[in-house]
């Protein structure tokens, strides 16, 4: 069983301790964004060549090189994001009064750089491991990509506990598109499809006869699996979740002291 407890670990840690990272970069002063997406840009760069250099390497080590490379190139799509780098051409929050067609248009336009450059990157992954043996980088982004995709569009539709603490005050407009109710119908539709998904990674992971590679690969990816399908149940279970990045949240207070100002006149402004 060691063989799947130590990639279980290592995705743990990685999912915990990178989520925290770009959390707490997030809320940093404003001024050091360009600092952090500097950091960030030479992590794509580092991802990117990690994906393309283990996509040939079928051992133990290419596969957890491979997904850690992914976790990278992921990072850099939330900080980007999170950081209002690459978000989309809309930046203020929606009149309360705003609803339907017209709420998710402007929800659109506030995420459209976001969303484009996550399917750029789903194909320049898929361009460098192409054909090759070693996919974990590409499985992994994919489970990330419909993972965060499958919780906005919940979060977007409604659920019972919105982590609005995770939202940084200069993203002050996404929170106009965030709901408030106990369940919505796509909820279960997303976890039940997740889950699946899990249950024949762990499979295929478990099968007889099965190389240590792969073993650790799908594990690794099934790990992530699981965690995201925990994500999506702490969105509507009565449970606070804050506490496991609390760290990341501490750099809050040494934000800018105009953010709020600037906050404010904004949602003004929009009503």
């Amino acid at each position: 069983m060691v063989e799947y407890l130590l990639p279980a670990l290592f995705a743990l840690f990685l999912w915990w301790f990178s989520t925290g990272v770009v959390i707490y970069l997030d809320n940093l002063p404003v001024h050091t964004f360009r600092w952090s997406m500097l950091g960030g840009t030479v992590g794509l760069a580092l991802g990117l060549y990690g994906v393309a250099a283990t996509s040939t390497d079928t051992s133990v080590g290419g596969a957890y090189l491979a997904f850690t490379s992914a976790l990278l190139v992921w990072a850099w799509v939330e900080l980007s994001y999170y950081t209002n780098y690459l978000t989309g051409p809309r930046q203020v929050r929606c009149p309360q009064d705003c609803s339907g067609w017209r709420h998710f248009g402007h929800a659109l336009q506030s995420n459209v750089y976001h969303e484009v450059a996550i399917v750029v990157l789903g194909v320049v992954l898929a361009i460098l491991t192409w054909g090759d043996g070693n996919l974990v980088a590409l499985w992994t982004f994919l489970v990330l990509a419909w993972m965060h995709e499958s919780a906005r569009v919940n979060v977007f539709l409604g659920v019972r506990n919105l982590n609005e603490e995770f939202v940084p005050d200069h993203m002050h407009f996404l929170r106009g598109f965030m709901r408030r109710r106990p369940m919505n119908l796509f909820f279960p539709f997303s976890v039940s499809i997740s889950t699946v998904a899990l249950v024949l990674l762990v499979q295929a992971a478990m099968a007889p006869g099965i190389d240590a590679f792969t073993a650790v690969g799908l594990t690794l990816v099934a790990t992530l699996m699981a965690l995201a399908i925990l994500e999506h149940w702490f969105l509507v279970i009565p449970m606070p979740t804050a506490f496991l990045w609390q760290w990341g949240l501490k750099a809050r207070n040494r934000g800018d002291q105009g953010v709020a100002t600037k906050t404010a006149d904004a949602d003004a402004s929009s009503s």
